[in-house]
């Protein structure tokens, strides 16, 4: 299925192993996807339990060995997006023993790993975060301190940063972080975010009323699904031929401009990727 325009899916995970993996690729382009951003699942759902930082290198290369065969899959390309999952820290702490400034170091190690990808351009961009729940106030302290240094990791790559946090409209105090460390907020991404958000960019779930008020805001917005790609969780989150199948339903009601905005302009400005010229190489 065309629908005459590129489709980017910003947001979702494959798993080759326990999961769909390429299966789910193939169904994302069959309903007219394009384009795919895969950031790497959580470590520890790959079997990683980091003591280091080099640790995290195994769940990286599995990621851009799944993106290699997703971009010979479809009509454009795949990208990766590398990090660690801020929800590690809760893991390292309640579980493993951690003290907060011990898995905050940790975490920061592994996110100086996946900004070597970025640098030697294996990966497109980082993706960091603080808990969506509530933790303590060492353990919000340290996330914070995780999610600066990556943020001026993206600064030093020249790369967007993907962001995993709490459900909210207003992360100006993000965007503030961001431009003192010499990253324009625009290259901020929200993950799982709604349609209206305040300081950085809003990947926003596709969902039906969400996309439609995004389309009318006018702003820049990305679309995803947050495919989790688990076998147990059958159904979680949103599957894979979601966005292309929103697309559709979006040209069809006629926010032409606001498809052309989520899947050409803001993934140029945000990531500096062409998804028209790469759908013709």
């Amino acid at each position: 299925m065309d629908l005459d325009t590129p489709v980017l899916d910003n947001h979702l995970h494959l798993d080759p192993e326990h999961g769909q993996g390429i299966d789910a690729v193939e169904d994302f382009a069959r309903v007219g996807g394009t384009h795919l951003l895969v950031v790497n699942k959580p470590s520890w759902h790959l079997g990683v339990e980091a003591e280091v930082g080099e640790d995290f290198r195994a769940v990286f290369e599995t990621t851009l060995a799944v993106v290699e065969r997703a971009t010979e899959v479809l009509p454009g390309r795949a990208w990766p997006v590398l990090g660690v999952h801020p929800g590690l820290v809760s893991r390292l702490v309640d579980e493993r023993g951690f003290e907060p400034a011990e898995a905050r170091d940790l975490m920061c190690d592994g996110l100086d790993v996946a900004a070597e990808y970025v640098r030697a351009g294996r990966a497109l961009a980082v993706k960091s975060g603080r808990p969506h729940y509530d933790v303590s106030d060492a353990v919000w302290e340290a996330s914070n301190d995780v999610l600066r240094h990556a943020l001026s990791l993206g600064a030093d790559c020249d790369c967007a940063v993907q962001l995993h946090t709490e459900s909210t409209e207003d992360l100006t105090d993000v965007a503030t972080w961001a431009d003192e460390c010499g990253l324009p907020p625009e290259q901020v991404v929200k993950h799982y975010a709604g349609p209206r958000l305040a300081g950085v960019t809003p990947s926003v779930m596709s969902e039906p009323d969400w996309l439609r008020e995004a389309a009318e805001s006018g702003g820049r917005f990305l679309m995803e699904t947050d495919f989790i790609d688990d076998p147990d969780r059958p159904g979680a989150v949103l599957g894979p031929k979601t966005v292309p199948r929103r697309v559709r339903t979006l040209l069809d009601e006629g926010y032409d401009d606001a498809v052309r905005r989520a899947h050409v302009e803001t993934p140029r400005r945000v990531y500096g990727i062409d998804t028209e010229a790469t759908l013709s190489d």
